[in-house]
């Protein structure tokens, strides 16, 4: 966490939203889209997150506070969802309680951009507790395709097992195979303590599609059950209206009788 005074420091409206670098490949919008997505169902009812996407991050950590970071893909935890109820359109830590990212996340392009260098030591100087970076199959390279370091006393310490448990998020993060209209790809996942990966998300919407057809007999069960109790009810007042018609009917009968009986 970062302590500064933040009375001369300017505002997320006065500041770029990102550093206008472009993408060189896919992944680099896919992955960190895919993860956002993902926590979009496990957290769905969290409030105290937020993930964001080629999106720029303000710190005091250089010299020039304008120039910001922009991970491919970051978390940071115990803030706003939604910043006063609006969406970000910078994450600026000063504006934040100071909280920095928890994570951040490089997908490795095919121009080289600091992934295993400079970038690396301004996260752990700005003390971002784990670096992922993700280095697509097709790249190549002397580096393994995902690796997870954690901060360490100030230093970077490669996890080697995958998927890596985070117990601080409460997530894991390792690859796994996506087939969507029959096209297998590798992604990044989420999973949980057991290695068990979260479901995609066309997995997720089939799980939540069932859900919402199980709530929807259910719901019709208990319109027809309404219905039923409403017609018995609807009976029972016809019954009792017939057995009162039928009482003054006698009743009328009765004085007509003692009428005659008088006459």
């Amino acid at each position: 966490m970062l302590k500064s005074d933040t009375h001369n420091l300017p505002s997320s409206a006065e500041l770029p939203c990102s550093d206008d670098t472009p993408v060189d490949n896919e992944e680099q919008n896919f992955i960190p889209n895919f993860l956002l997505f993902l926590l979009e169902y496990i957290w769905g009812n969290r409030q105290d997150w937020f993930f964001g996407v080629d999106m720029a991050v303000y710190h005091t950590t250089g010299k020039n506070p304008r120039i910001p970071i922009t991970p491919d893909g970051f978390l940071a935890l115990n803030v706003e969802r939604r910043k006063d109820g609006q969406s970000r359109s910078s994450y600026v830590v000063w504006e934040e309680n100071n909280i920095v990212p928890i994570l951040a996340l490089e997908v490795v392009s095919q121009t080289p951009g600091g992934e295993y260098s400079s970038k690396e030591a301004l996260y752990a100087k700005l003390g971002v507790l784990y670096y992922v970076i993700y280095n697509p199959r097709q790249f190549g390279g002397r580096h393994q395709g995902l690796e997870v370091y954690k901060l360490i006393k100030g230093k970077y310490s490669w996890q080697t097992q995958e998927p890596v448990w985070m117990p601080e998020i409460g997530l894991g993060i390792g690859r796994g195979i996506r087939n969507y209209g029959g096209i297998e790809r590798e992604v990044l996942y989420w999973f949980d303590e057991q290695g068990n990966r979260y479901a995609g998300t066309e997995e997720e919407l089939e799980v939540v599609r069932q859900r919402a057809e199980l709530e929807r007999q259910r719901a019709e069960q208990e319109r027809q059950r309404a219905e039923s109790a409403e017609q018995r009810a609807e009976s029972a007042e016809q019954q009792i209206e017939q057995e009162r018609q039928l009482r003054e009917q006698l009743q009328r009968e009765l004085e007509r009788y003692r009428q005659q009986l008088g006459d």
